[in-house]
């Protein structure tokens, strides 16, 4: 799938989760999810739901950041195998994830700044900015990531969870490309078969821009409107 359905789906997959996983505990974890830890969660999973295609040179998370994410792409893809192959598989998602967790167990600054990194990469790929300049549409996307992320902290978010984020937003990105006809290696490096291969839709072609994407947009709206009592947030405003 294209950036843009990747980036939806993290954010309506995150929010599919949240009732599941309100108020449980597991291990170290607890998932006291108030209204910051659901907006942080769901750009969390919109940015991580576009890692896997840091092995592509031209895909909306390669570009974000310039020389960065395109060094960073080029050691990945040479890593991994290429496009659609071992950043689209399990163990990348698992690293992903236990590096992440790792990261918000040994500073808060860490997160912080990779909280930012991951709001920008979303709003990257949700289309935030105008396309048609990117200097402007950096410095739109620059200081709109900087005002998410502050207002979080400021509101005390919690981000205990933010490795397991990180990995289900990898694992819906592998979802999204399976059902399209290139499929995802997810065994890989022990099984290098792309489970979904030949049977999916084309990529950005009518099923996604027709249906996916409506679909997942819609998905947006009805779990905003299901998760959050807006009354309440609007008075304390």
């Amino acid at each position: 799938m294209m950036g843009h359905s990747h980036a939806l789906s993290g954010v309506v997959g995150w929010m599919a989760v949240v009732p599941l996983i309100q108020g449980k505990e597991f291990y170290w974890l607890s998932f006291d999810l108030g209204p910051g830890e659901i907006v942080a969660g769901a750009l969390v999973c919109a940015g991580a739901a576009l890692l896997p295609d840091l092995d592509h040179k031209s895909a909306t998370v390669t570009k974000t950041y310039g020389k960065v994410t395109e060094t960073l792409s080029g050691m990945l893809g040479f890593l991994f195998g290429g496009h659609r192959n071992g950043t689209h598989s399990f163990l990348f998602a698992l690293i992903m994830g236990v590096l992440v967790q790792l990261l918000a167990l040994w500073s808060e600054l860490a997160v912080q700044v990779f909280v930012f990194l991951l709001i920008g990469v979303a709003l990257q790929g949700l289309g935030f900015g105008l396309e048609k300049n990117r200097a402007a549409s950096g410095i739109i996307n620059a200081l709109a990531t900087a005002a998410i992320t502050l207002a979080l902290f400021t509101i005390g978010t919690n981000y205990t969870w933010l490795g397991l984020a990180v990995a289900f937003g990898c694992i819906l990105h592998f979802i999204g490309d399976m059902i399209t006809k290139m499929g995802v290696p997810l065994f890989w490096p022990f099984w290098k078969k792309k489970i979904g291969q030949n049977m999916g839709f084309v990529t950005d072609g009518p099923v996604e821009k027709k249906f996916i994407t409506p679909l997942l947009t819609t998905g947006v709206i009805v779990y905003s409107i299901y998760l959050f009592d807006w009354p309440a947030l609007l008075l304390n405003a």
